[in-house]
């Protein structure tokens, strides 16, 4: 699989990881996925064997047995069970893929996963397209009922309004024999008034030094509590490099994933101890971070949040409306970012795009009563500065 990668790649020299589709399979790769589909067949036959037997003899010493040992039979049945049949079977099920034609329901490729261009693990992979097909086959005969709930659960448009289609699909409920019941909740939060958007207009987003000086000198008008979003983990260290000493020159600390040793849930933590630190990071920052209160009132994304052209985001592309998909990505990506800046009644905020390139039908991302603003860096600046000084 690795050599099939490193021959059809043509980034063999990135640092980041490298995947590539599994058809049509190197003779190498046939001949091996063949050999090892043999030892996988051979190697579940007697697990089948031994489970079947230990569940006879649950079965044939019923009054003999322990409770205790029953226990253990019981769960060393399981296990065989589950290594036999589900993860066994979808190991042959995807060696078969290699040289057969591939399922609708899914998409197979291989990948190198490197980090800092040290290879970390290669394997096969294999996802559904629609990931919500297995989950309302396993949940529709067995649940009476099902709440999904979020905040970003519909889409919003600019001109369309509230899309539940969307969210339907997203949740998996077309999949179920009933429709679902639709119910969306006013916010508590007066958005308009304790929000800002700013889409940056003068800002090139692929020079590193423009974006660093537009993130530096908007978070120093904030005073900190600065949260900067990247959608690339090169470009964050860039950024990094170039505006930390000016932030700790003015007091205010810098963190960044992937720059500092620390895990994400403990960068969090400390910028959300630290109400005058600023922090750097990527989408686990994004979806993860809950920072309520005067510690995030500055949110600036590099760049507006497309999808990364996988093999397995193009299938579901595909297969979920082309553009009008990725177009969907990127509000709820949007939307979530920007619901981290308002926890609280009380809580300020400003958001901030740095991407001149940002669509207007993107803008249903945030709530019907927040009018973003296209402006200049110096504008925004400003801006910032007094909002938040209010």
């Amino acid at each position: 699989m690795r050599e099939q990668i490193f021959t059809r790649n043509k980034a063999a020299d990135s640092p980041y990881s490298l995947e590539t589709e599994t058809r049509p399979p190197s003779e190498g790769l046939s001949y091996a996925a063949a050999v090892l589909r043999e030892e996988l067949v051979a190697l579940a036959k007697p697990l089948r064997k031994l489970c079947a037997r230990l569940t006879q003899r649950l079965d044939n010493d019923a009054e003999e047995l322990e409770s205790a040992t029953r226990v253990r039979i019981e769960a060393v049945t399981r296990a065989l069970q589950r290594r036999s049949e589900m993860l066994i079977g979808a190991w042959i099920d995807m060696l078969d893929a290699i040289s057969q034609p591939q399922s609708d329901a899914f998409v197979d490729w291989i990948e190198v996963e490197r980090v800092d261009g040290r290879e970390i693990d290669a394997g096969l992979y294999r996802h559904w397209i629609d990931p919500t097909l297995p989950f309302a086959r396993a949940m529709a005969p067995i649940a009476h009922g099902i709440v999904f709930t979020s905040a970003t659960l519909t889409d919003r448009t600019a001109t369309d309004g509230i899309d539940w289609v969307s969210a339907n699909a997203r949740t998996g409920a077309v999949h179920f024999p009933g429709p679902a019941i639709e119910s969306r909740v006013t916010s508590p939060f007066e958005y308009g008034q304790q929000t800002r958007v700013f889409i940056v207009t003068d800002v090139h987003r692929n020079d590193p030094d423009q974006v660093a000086a537009a993130m530096r000198e908007l978070f120093l008008a904030a005073g900190g509590g600065g949260l900067g979003l990247f959608t690339s983990i090169a470009r964050l260290r860039q950024v990094y490099a170039r505006m930390a000493n000016a932030l700790d020159a003015a007091g205010l600390p810098l963190y960044a994933q992937h720059v500092d040793s620390l895990n994400v849930a403990t960068l969090i933590d400390i910028f959300r101890a630290e109400s005058d630190s600023c922090l750097l990071g990527t989408d686990a920052v994004r979806d993860g971070v809950d920072v309520p209160g005067h510690s995030l009132r500055m949110l600036a994304f590099d760049r507006v949040p497309w999808p990364r052209p996988t093999i397995l985001h193009r299938a579901r592309r595909k297969s979920f409306g082309g553009r009008t998909h990725d177009d969907l990505l990127a509000r709820l990506r949007l939307a979530q970012a920007y619901g981290r800046l308002i926890r609280r009644t009380s809580d300020k905020g400003v958001f901030v795009i740095l991407d001149a390139a940002t669509p207007t039908r993107l803008l249903g991302a945030f709530p019907e009563e927040v009018v973003p603003e296209r402006v200049g860096l110096v504008d925004a600046i400003e801006a910032t500065g007094e909002f938040l000084a209010i």
